[in-house]
């Protein structure tokens, strides 16, 4: 076990609850700390229930082509802690996590404290210590009381697509999740607005409003579409052509126009869209897996991908994803948390999948048991069944299927055991 790790460890024991949404223990923790979130490079904050992470993966990618050096806060992580913060483009070193974890631990003093809260403040103090021209900032849950919500004047907030999801804390209207999400726009700070039903538009408008932000939306302000094996991005400053996303799936054309209109509220150049969006890296959102032991296993006619979605519009994604690829009969390995709309999830990958084979997610207290997905994937309408793992199920679906397309899906964390397994 690393240093950070012992420390991550002790840090999850300071408050019983795993999510308690409130902005109090942060500022306490951060005034202790001498307030590093004011000295941080000009902040992005993003928001959203879905695309979030791929939408600044992309910013990301189009900031770094013009040569800005980028901070970036992101969660969960996949396979370790330290991919949740880059420091000018680079993964934290185990050494700064280290230090920063420690010195956050010690200002807090055993005061209760959530570990997204007090990993947080410690992103902010090893971005203020190191020199960047932006800070990327992704919301953990919610907005308005989300751990990250404590920068007074971002350079820019943007909002991806809200839909339902995480209802025993945001509300389980859609008007209620979008007002959540819209707490981060602050006065007169430009807003980006992804694609949105309309009742969270309405929200989020009347938000930016009354707090005099100018408001960039899509469908109003900005379009993206495909077009001719590719696609264009067109506002009120011109159009740029471009090539489809390199991150898989009809949603992330979506994603690539909220990040193109992030780019270009930046003053970005053409061909820092370019960069944008054929060459943002995202992990477990539709990757295919190309080497390691689960590969050998599926064997070489057949394909092996995996995706973290996890909530009803993730789940139709997906299935969009599905439908767009070359037909190859398609078998689902699936665990997930016990705290996600499973038939949501599962419904629209109905008419896509051959077969579910459902498997709890090793090591996760929250993990729904197998036989709990597998039922509600029965009725669905999925043929269902169980394996013990990831191992096992891919193993048992090659056997039966050796040109099958096998996609584990279902929740983060499942991707992330996933990918440690899989080297």
């Amino acid at each position: 076990m690393s240093h950070s790790d012992a420390i991550l460890d002790r840090l999850m024991s300071l408050h019983p609850k795993v999510i308690d949404l409130s902005l109090d223990r942060m500022h306490r923790l951060l005034a202790a700390l001498g307030n590093p979130e004011r000295r941080i490079p000009p902040v992005i904050h993003i928001a959203g229930t879905n695309g979030k992470g791929s939408t600044q993966a992309m910013i990301r990618a189009g900031l770094q082509a013009g040569g800005a050096r980028v901070h970036a806060y992101t969660s969960p992580h996949l396979a370790r802690f330290h991919e949740r913060i880059r420091l000018a483009g680079d993964l934290i070193a185990e050494a700064d996590l280290a230090a920063a974890l420690e010195e956050c631990e010690a200002a807090n003093n055993g005061h209760p404290i959530t570990f997204f809260e007090i990993t947080t403040a410690a992103a902010f103090l090893a971005f203020s210590r190191s020199p960047a021209d932006y800070t990327l900032l992704e919301v953990g849950l919610g907005g308005r009381l989300d751990a990250t919500n404590v920068i007074d004047t971002p350079r820019l907030t943007v909002i991806t697509p809200v839909s339902i999801d995480h209802t025993q804390y945001l509300g389980d209207t859609l008007p209620l999740i979008a007002g959540e999400k819209a707490g981060i726009i602050k006065r007169g700070v430009p807003v980006v607005v992804g694609p949105q039903d309309d009742e969270a538009l309405r929200v989020i408008e009347a938000r930016a409003s009354g707090l005099t932000a100018p408001v960039f939306a899509h469908g109003q302000h900005w379009m993206i579409a495909p077009d001719r094996g590719g696609m264009v991005y067109q506002d009120d400053h011109g159009l740029w052509d471009l090539p489809l996303p390199n991150l898989i799936g009809p949603h992330q054309i979506q994603n690539a126009g909220t990040a193109l209109a992030a780019l270009r509220q930046l003053g970005a150049t053409d061909a820092q869209a370019r960069v944008a969006v054929t060459q943002a890296e995202w992990p477990a959102r539709m990757q295919r897996l190309r080497h390691g032991p689960l590969v050998d296993l599926a064997g070489p006619q057949a394909e092996l991908w995996l995706d973290g979605g996890h909530n009803p519009a993730g789940g139709e994604a997906l299935a969009a994803t599905l439908a767009a690829l070359p037909t190859r009969p398609t078998h689902l390995v699936c665990g997930m948390l016990n705290t996600k709309d499973i038939a949501g999830y599962l419904r629209p990958l109905a008419a896509q999948a051959c077969s579910l084979t459902a498997i709890d997610i090793p090591g996760e207290p929250n993990t729904l048991p197998a036989a709990t997905t597998a039922g509600v994937a029965a009725s669905v309408g999925m043929i269902a069944g169980m394996a013990e793992d990831a191992a096992a199920a891919v193993s048992a679906i090659a056997a039966q299927d050796p040109h099958a397309r096998i996609l584990i899906c279902g929740s983060l964390y499942l991707a992330g055991r996933v990918l440690r397994e899989n080297g």
